[in-house]
């Protein structure tokens, strides 16, 4: 039987532990056909834990994870908060500029990189101190005879690392692990960065009980259960990836099955095969299966279906067809949050669905509606700025006071969103209060906008943004990705569409073309980089 966890257990690793010692040969993570129980994940965490105190590690002490999604990645991020050390994940797509920002900042005392990403890594030490640099191969733990299709660079994938760096044969080398360290809630357990879409990306120290109270408040709010199995694709080294990809499936004792990036046959491949009952994705991933041509599998399994509306957005008619799609199973908005707030601040309660909104808030979160301006609340409806309390916000900025004070004030992470709350306790995401576009006096939401454009059947991608104009103060222009067949549409044929579609002041005063958009490694569209395109 799976213990559940107690309101006072702040510490993940500790509940996989009791997971380990009370079913261990209970599957924990699949990967690709390979099966780790949990008292394997266990003793691995226990071994990385005693690797890297031998190499020097300690409590409080930064340590650097750049890799794919692998279970390498996993053990690590267990094995390093073992020590009371602090987890820095950083995405394994930056270039060696964007890294070295982040380690300057970390001064970290260990990196665990995946080794085709060394060239990336020594450009950086070339410059800054890494510390000590430990290397994993994405295909190692890959079985004889996958269960699902793996990636071609996986298959692929050389291997040369040195004995003196390869992750996996130190730590199965191991004794066992020192002594756990005092390690109390408001202990960081991680830094993870921002996305940076305005300014520089700073490190948001994220506490043991927020991952804690986070992980279980999911688990409660969506009936989650130990028999589940969890598809795991998003991109671990992302908060809303970590939390839905490991943290909530471990601490349910539940399974997952890991992927290193989405591929929509291996996606409904390892659903029939697995039998996987949970999918936190992204709308975009739901359309390319439904899209999918060949094989067809079944999806039956699937009880829970949530989606994140990156650049579609989930509509009654996307369930309609996702449950005819796999015989049953219905898909609903998977909620709101910030990296600030361990995100999942509100969840989209199964039984009672609202389209529009993106949930109600989870027990424990509070939430304010005020204007910016005055800081007074909001009445319900009203549109306001969103600020939230829980045990889940973040302790404030690494090394940024000034900027832990703009944001954490008496409690209250001030998000910089602009959003509703209604009188049934409803959340409403609107935009970016910094983005709002302000045209003659009339607020429009650059979100707003994009999802009108994405109706034209022409249109795959869009991004709005605002522009200085001398009498209206700002204008709406629009960065459009045109779909395969809309490659004859033009400026001015979308603007006439949007004079047919939407409010005057909403309307693109210019809309350029391109093939793609400027992103951060979480999938946000950067809309400072699109101003040159519209100069």
């Amino acid at each position: 039987m799976t213990r559940a966890p107690r309101p006072d257990d702040h510490l993940l690793h500790a509940c996989i532990a009791a997971h380990a010692a009370a079913q261990p040969d209970k599957p924990a993570i699949v990967w690709y056909g390979q099966t780790i129980t949990y008292g394997a994940l266990h003793r691995l965490i226990e071994g990385c834990a005693a690797l890297l105190a031998r190499r020097g590690v300690g409590k409080g002490d930064r340590v650097v994870l750049f890799m794919q999604n692998c279970p390498q990645y996993i053990v690590a991020h267990f094995g390093i908060q073992r020590l009371g050390a602090i987890v820095c994940p950083c995405s394994p797509l930056y270039k060696a500029h964007e890294l070295a920002y982040q380690i300057a900042d970390l001064e970290p005392k260990a990196l665990i990189a995946a080794d085709d990403l060394l060239p990336v890594v020594a450009a950086v030490a070339a410059e800054t101190p890494v510390g000590q640099v430990l290397l994993v191969n994405h295909a190692d733990l890959l079985p004889d005879a996958p269960t699902y299709p793996v990636p071609p660079q996986l298959q692929a994938a050389a291997r040369a690392i040195p004995p003196e760096q390869d992750f996996l044969a130190l730590i199965a080398a191991e004794a066992d692990a020192p002594p756990a360290p005092s390690i109390a809630p408001d202990d960081v357990a991680m830094i993870i960065y921002t996305s940076g879409t305005t300014g520089r990306p700073k490190g948001a120290m994220i506490g043991h009980r927020s991952v804690v109270f986070k992980s279980a408040g999911a688990v409660a709010f969506m009936d989650m259960r130990a028999d589940d199995v969890h598809l795991s694709i998003p991109p671990l080294y992302h908060i809303s990836g970590m939390l839905c990809g490991f943290d909530i499936p471990l601490i349910s004792g539940a399974t997952l099955v890991l992927h290193f990036r989405f591929d929509a046959a291996a996606a409904m491949a390892s659903i029939a095969r697995h039998k996987v009952t949970y999918w936190k994705s992204i709308s975009p991933m739901l359309v390319a299966c439904m899209g999918h041509e060949g094989e067809r599998w079944d999806l039956s399994s699937l009880r829970i279906t949530t989606a994140t509306s990156f650049g579609v957005r989930a509509t009654p008619e996307m369930s309609a067809r996702w449950a005819a799609f796999t015989g049953g199973c219905t898909v609903s908005e998977s909620g709101y949050g910030m990296t600030e707030t361990h995100t999942f601040d509100a969840m989209m309660p199964r039984d009672a669905v609202k389209w529009g909104p993106v949930g109600t808030l989870m027990p424990g979160v509070g939430c304010r509606i005020v204007d910016p301006a005055t800081g007074r609340d909001m009445p319900p409806g009203a549109e306001g700025e969103i600020l939230l309390k829980s045990p889940g916000n973040f302790l404030g900025y690494w090394r940024q006071p000034e900027k832990t004070r703009e944001t954490l004030r008496d409690g209250w992470v001030h998000t910089g969103d602009i959003g509703t709350l209604d009188a049934d306790g409803y959340l409403s995401w609107l935009g970016r209060y910094k983005e709002l576009i302000k045209v003659s006096g009339y607020s429009v939401f650059p979100e707003d906008v994009e999802i009108i454009l994405m109706r034209h059947p022409q249109v795959e991608r869009a991004a709005v943004l605002g522009v200085p104009h001398p009498t209206k103060g700002e204008v709406v222009n629009a960065v459009v990705i045109r779909r395969g067949e809309g490659a004859g549409l033009t400026a001015e044929a979308l603007a006439a569409w949007c004079r047919d579609n939407m409010a005057p002041y909403k309307v693109p005063q210019r809309i350029a073309f391109r093939d793609a958009l400027p992103m951060t490694a979480s999938g946000k569209v950067i809309r400072g980089a699109l101003l040159k395109e519209l100069a």
